[in-house]
């Protein structure tokens, strides 16, 4: 008897539904039979328009998509790092800025450098922003250079920027001439079986698809995970407030301005809003608590920051709900995507959480069976997936200093926060390395079951916390011990500062890069 999964339906086109489908297809090829059903009348979210370095890697890689093939297909441009702004009620440094840059800060004598640096600041008084001593990427972006080289080379770790829309489009072209089977139509009602499982969906214009799996992509409706199968959706509006978002393409003169090499989030009186740009034009939403602020309110403090004209320009009102499923995987329906967990775009993770979410799936992927145990293992990864990105979103806004709204300070004394957060917090005050240290970053780069659970590592937090002004009341005590490890560090910071104006001179700003990619010229420059 044969117990495989032969018909996997999905329900919801957009990016989580066509990424799924894409990898499936790559995964188990002609072994299953790929049905995917979206409504055209159905508006696609489209707020995940940035992305974290691992998406070639782990996705586009799998697929067998180079790089410069795919970027061109989603007019799609650099990110090298998310830049904060204002996020400090007082900030002597440079225009009141820092970065979260990409990769692991290097280890001396297997000691990050963020830890010397702390000594450094501490002992000697040197005010240079960590990411500055401790990356050469920094000044780099600063002169919105590409993170890559004409002939090809990289210069730093980088993500991407592009357009959800032109993604989903892309990859509906291809999963379609790989074999999905593409329905447009609208779900009536879903058929259950008497053990509770799926058994099918039915249309509105009354077709029946049967299936041995269903994967919900429905977005925030959760029309089967949700709906139909009654799982709980747990409300995490008290862990992060804000909830909804006023989002708008904005023209921008490249030529006059260049194109800025990163995502940039810049606090508002209610929330932050997004710039991220991309050829011709940056995307840009507010993203904003409805506790504190109307859509209309916050409409208002959109438009004029970008000095807008209210009638020339489209915004989108859009409403999230925050948290996650209970389980993602319930029986035989798997959610991904908005239809399992969302949080807000501070650090970029709804692409990821949809691509991991595929990843995990394939790994754990059942027979008819549907051993509880692979579904208790996925729904496992996927929680703490969730939860140790939630606390690292809360770690921006738990250490700001800001207190001149409402907002702001409910942030710094009414947030819930998890156990595991507080833990990381008085580790990085008590100046210890909040992740084990990694022998070297090809070692965490290429093996993403450690990345995935150690997504936000000693780095990220030392970006974000001595960013926003928060210091180590004491450094690593180990270094004071151990002088010829500091002077070798010490060696290794002016060898940073050498690396960095190497690479400026090498270096040809985004904006060129990118015109030479998107007109086809790159290769006459390579």
């Amino acid at each position: 008897m044969d117990d495989l999964i032969r018909e996997v339906v999905i329900l919801g086109g957009g990016t989580a539904g066509w990424m799924t489908a894409s990898y499936l297809v790559k995964a188990f090829g002609s072994q299953i039979r790929i049905t995917l059903i979206e409504a055209d009348t159905i508006p696609k979210i489209g707020v995940g328009e940035a992305t974290v370095p691992n998406l070639q890697r782990v996705f586009f890689d799998f697929l067998g998509l180079p790089e410069e093939e795919w970027m061109r297909e989603c007019n799609a441009a650099f990110k090298g790092a998310v830049k904060f702004l204002n996020w400090r009620k007082s900030d002597p440094r440079h225009s009141g800025h820092f970065y979260h840059l990409f990769g692991l800060i290097p280890n001396c004598d297997n000691v990050p450098l963020s830890h010397y640096w702390a000594l450094r600041r501490h002992e000697e008084g040197v005010a240079e922003p960590v990411e500055y001593a401790c990356y050469s990427a920094a000044p780099l972006l600063d002169a919105k250079l590409s993170p890559r080289a004409f002939d090809g080379s990289r210069a730093m770790y980088y993500a991407w920027h592009f357009d959800a829309h032109l993604v989903a489009a892309y990859l509906r072209k291809l999963a379609i001439g790989w074999g999905v089977h593409h329905v447009v139509d609208e779900i009536e009602r879903v058929d259950l079986q008497q053990d509770g499982c799926i058994a099918a969906l039915v249309t509105r214009s009354g077709r029946r698809y049967a299936g041995d799996l269903f994967v919900d992509c429905s977005g925030f409706r959760g029309l089967l995970i949700n709906k139909a199968l009654g799982e709980p959706f747990i409300d995490m509006s008290d862990h992060l407030f804000c909830d909804s978002a006023v989002a708008a393409a904005v023209p921008h003169d490249d030529i006059a301005n260049g194109i800025e090499p990163y995502t940039s989030a810049i606090a508002m009186n209610h929330g932050w809003t997004w710039k991220i740009p991309m050829l011709g034009r940056f995307g840009s939403g507010y993203v904003y608590s409805s506790k504190f602020a109307s859509c209309d309110e916050a409409a208002d403090e959109f438009i004029r920051l970008w000095d807008l004209q209210p009638n020339a320009v489209r915004i989108n009102h859009i409403k999230f709900r925050v948290g996650r499923n209970r389980r993602a995987w319930v029986k035989n329906c798997v959610s991904i995507g908005l239809s399992s967990c969302f949080l807000e775009p501070l650090e970029s993770t709804g692409i990821y959480f949809i691509y991991a979410a595929i990843y995990q799936m394939v790994k754990h992927f059942p027979d008819k069976k549907f051993d509880p145990t692979l579904i208790a293992r996925f729904n496992d990864e996927i929680e703490g997936m969730y939860d140790d990105c939630r606390d690292f979103i809360q770690a921006h806004y738990l250490t700001t200093d800001r207190d001149d709204t409402p907002f702001w300070r409910a942030n710094k004394h009414d947030l819930h926060l998890s156990d595991a957060i507080k833990y990381k917090l008085e580790t990085y005050r008590a100046g210890l390395v909040i992740n084990m240290p990694f022998a070297d970053e090809q070692t965490y780069y290429t093996n993403f079951e450690t990345e995935f659970r150690n997504f936000w590592t000693n780095s990220s937090y030392y970006c974000i916390f001595s960013g926003m002004g928060l210091l180590p009341d004491n450094p690593l005590p180990k270094l004071r011990y151990r002088p010829d490890m500091v002077r070798r560090a010490s060696e290794q910071f002016a060898a940073m500062k050498k690396q960095s104006l190497e690479l400026s001179q090498k270096l040809p700003s985004a904006y060129e890069y990118l015109r030479a990619l998107h007109s086809g010229e790159l290769h006459n420059e390579r």
